[in-house]
């Protein structure tokens, strides 16, 4: 059994975070915000998910009771030193699906676990190995599985997954937008749970 202090809040309209965080076997509800995700233009790779997943938990701080915490997150894919998002059309997942062959990039997560009268964020970073990807494989995937709500125009839990992914250096949960590991350690050193 896990034994919970809190009430815990995903603020995600994401099926994977969902389905993820449910695989902790905690307790959870779903309360998402519209959040305009603008940073400040200095900020680089990994200071830009903790910024963002920072400025999400801030915005629920003023609403929430001593007995709840909210789990807020950003996901970047970082390569060569650009950020790639979610796709805007076909042709911008094509591209970006191009810059990620026969390369390796950064899968970048930040965790923010904001309570009412403290925060605590941390982040995890994977190494993504994909092998040279044809444009056959790539059309194939984008129109059969069109990832256009992923980071980076993939889901490592999906068909390029499996049949382009080398290796990764870390946590394979990261990619898939939670780190777990991390995740279920901080919310145990805060306190929220515990295995009984």
């Amino acid at each position: 059994m896990i034994a919970q202090t809190k009430k815990i809040i995903l603020a995600s309209k994401s099926p994977r975070r969902q389905y993820l965080l449910k695989e902790l076997n905690v307790e959870f509800e779903i309360r998402t915000k519209e959040i305009e995700e603008i940073y400040p233009p200095h900020l680089k790779g990994p200071e830009v998910p903790i910024y963002l997943s920072k400025l999400k938990g801030e915005s629920f701080k003023d609403e929430l009771k001593h007995d709840e915490l909210v789990i807020t997150s950003d996901t970047i894919v970082w390569v060569n030193d650009e950020i790639l998002g979610k796709p805007e059309s076909r042709e911008d997942a094509i591209a970006i699906l191009h810059k990620l062959s026969h390369n390796m990039h950064r899968v970048v997560t930040a965790v923010t676990l904001q309570e009412k009268e403290r925060s605590t964020t941390f982040h995890e970073e994977t190494e993504v190995y994909f092998k040279k990807l044809s444009d056959v494989e790539i059309a194939f995937y984008i129109d059969n599985f069109k990832p256009y709500d992923k980071a980076g125009s993939y889901g490592i839990q999906e068909w390029i997954g499996y049949v382009g992914i080398e290796k990764i250096n870390g946590c394979f949960y990261n990619v898939m937008g939670l780190p777990l590991f991390r995740l279920n350690q901080h919310l145990r050193a805060l306190g929220i749970i515990d295995v009984k």
